[in-house]
């Protein structure tokens, strides 16, 4: 899948990742796609959420053993 920017959060622990994920997407302009790269299972709960409470689109998700990695569609405004 195509993307606009990356995020790497490999190594970071909560809630770091999705305090950085946060900082990135408003970087963003509406519908660009930040890939994110994440070691932290709690990732795996966490930036869903935070994806629904701030209303932009978990396109897709995958784990490659483990390195969890998520591209994120920023809301239009």
């Amino acid at each position: 899948m195509l993307f606009d920017a990356v995020l790497d959060a490999q190594g970071l622990l909560c809630p770091e990742p999705v305090m950085m994920l946060h900082v990135e997407m408003r970087k963003l302009k509406g519908g660009e796609v930040l890939k994110v790269l994440a070691t932290d299972p709690s990732t795996t709960r966490d930036i869903p959420k935070f994806c629904q409470f701030l209303g932009h689109t978990l396109e897709k998700t995958e784990q490659d053993e483990s390195v969890y990695t998520y591209w994120i569609v920023k809301k239009q405004k």
